[in-house]
């Protein structure tokens, strides 16, 4: 959300001087007295702008109707300093941040579309006078209004790998304003950015809008997201109206590193490399392709169809929508840890597929390697195919975002520092390549 820079009035003062000098009945020249000479707006002492009154003043101004949301609230104070400001209105309460000074204050957010909106603010002078200010105003009502979904469901738990994903009904232009907008708090600190998804972005929608970290999530991490996007002009004329909220899980830490070359994947498990388990990958003319992934969904069994086959498998997880799963083949167990024989999905002896089945949640990394073939951006949820640096290339701001209990900031990526290594804390980078 942009948030214009509160005003400050200028400070203003008027000393008004008046000699009468008399002498023999006559008028005489004579000197202006000390305090004069010190400037307007004080004495030697400066007792009369210790004594000034404070003077507030509130924008939007009282009566105002049809007010920019965007444009929030300002609080100005002359005088003195700003001791309170309340903001009543029926829907989302107003937060706001007061200057060092306390001679300002601004709302934090767009205000809401459609809303009427009563201000209150209470200054004291160098008088040591309290003075108080009301502007009572409404916002416009928008003939065109977007709405925001998130994918996550309301307290479920995700893998370590797991994008935040919202999706937008109508075209976004003012994509800043929309990046703006949008607040994180983690219970564990987090490094990340947003993404505007312009070529895996899927009918319905109209526009994507990612967040990944920089690197996995920190497990056990609670995240809650909130999108100020009532009042929030995406596009000209359009605004949202709803405020978006939502709370869920990071989980424990299950990442899979698979090789399409040697045959077999390792699993690391809270950070450690836990088990090795024999595979069988695509064939030759149907290799897996290359990259990280996140585990999607999963199914016991799932019906899966092709050319020559069409039967119910066991145990598994999803990790491309073009259909490439980890599974339980039982019929492929003697290939296995030898030669690749799927038509493109990762085959697991029948008790290690039972296994990672029980542990997985969705957004679980799932990296493919040593294949001739290399992945396709959008088919799965492929945020991680991209570096740091290309991930960060995405976002309007081209800003990231550092969160935490307390909510979030945008930052400057170059004085950022540390990060983790592959493959436990991210993906190696360029793992979409092919290596034939």
């Amino acid at each position: 959300m942009l948030v214009p820079a509160a005003s400050l009035a200028r400070r203003r003062g008027t000393l008004q001087l008046l000699a009468l000098c008399a002498a023999a009945g006559l008028l005489a020249a004579c000197s202006a007295p000390a305090a004069a000479r010190h400037g307007p707006g004080q004495n030697g002492n400066g007792n009369q702008s210790a004594t000034q009154a404070a003077q507030l003043s509130i924008s939007p101004a009282n009566g105002s109707k049809d007010v920019q949301p965007g444009d929030g609230i300002t609080v100005s104070a002359a005088h003195g300093k700003i001791t309170s400001v309340s903001v009543h209105a029926a829907g989302d309460p107003v937060s706001g941040t007061m200057n060092p000074a306390h001679t300002s204050w601004h709302s934090n957010w767009a205000l809401d579309v459609s809303a009427s909106y009563t201000v209150t603010a209470t200054a004291t002078g160098r008088d040591g006078k309290q003075v108080t200010a009301t502007s009572a105003f409404s916002t416009l009502k928008p003939r065109k209004t977007v709405q925001t979904f998130i994918y996550e469901a309301a307290g479920q738990t995700y893998g370590v790998g797991m994008p935040i994903m919202l999706t937008f009904d109508r075209p976004i232009v003012h994509k800043r304003a929309v990046e703006r907008s949008l607040e994180l708090t983690t219970s564990k600190p987090v490094v990340g950015a947003w993404y505007w998804d312009t070529t895996g972005c899927a009918p319905p929608a109209q526009a994507c809008l990612d967040f990944r970290p920089r690197d996995y999530w920190p497990t056990h991490t609670k995240v809650s997201f909130v999108g100020h996007l009532d009042g929030v002009e995406v596009a000209p004329g359009v605004y949202g109206d709803h405020t978006l909220r939502q709370t869920f899980y990071i989980g424990s830490s299950l990442i899979v590193v698979a090789s399409t070359a040697n045959h077999h994947m390792k699993v690391y498990k809270g950070g450690k490399l836990w088990r090795t388990w024999p595979i069988s990958t695509g064939r030759p003319s149907l290799p897996t392709p290359n990259g990280t992934y996140l585990t999607i969904d999963k199914g016991n069994p799932v019906d899966m169809v092709g050319p020559g086959y069409n039967l119910e498998v066991p145990w598994a997880v999803r990790f491309t929508w073009s259909g490439d799963y980890l599974h339980d083949a039982y019929w492929s167990v003697a290939e296995q840890g030898y030669i690749n024989v799927s038509h493109g999905c990762v085959n697991m002896p029948p008790i290690d597929a039972e296994i990672y089945y029980k542990l997985e949640v969705p957004g679980d990394p799932v990296t493919i390697t040593g294949s001739p073939r290399a992945g396709t951006w959008g088919n799965g949820w492929t945020e991680w195919f991209l570096s740091w640096k290309q991930y960060l290339a995405g976002s309007a701001l081209h800003e990231a975002v550092e969160a935490g209990p307390n909510g979030s900031t945008f930052v400057n990526p170059a004085t950022l520092t540390g990060g983790a290594a592959a493959p436990l804390g991210k993906p190696s980078g360029g793992n979409a390549r092919a290596f034939a």
